[in-house]
């Protein structure tokens, strides 16, 4: 499980209900929540997001 910082405990605790988004930005990012307190944790992973259908649109071209 990914471990995140909670700012309402202000601790580092594990992501409860951990779920992987991608921003608007095209970064991924694990959102869940706290396991003592409930409120929301957000984590942003490193590197940008690879869309697979322009993965795949590069593999054709090549």
């Amino acid at each position: 499980m990914p471990e995140g910082y909670c700012v309402k405990c202000k601790a580092k605790k594990e992501i409860a209900e951990a779920v992987e988004e991608v921003m608007k930005n095209g970064r991924k990012a694990i959102k869940g929540k706290c396991p003592t307190c409930g409120v929301v944790m957000f984590k942003i992973l490193g590197g940008k997001a690879v869309a697979a259908t322009s993965a795949k649109a590069t593999k054709s071209a090549a």
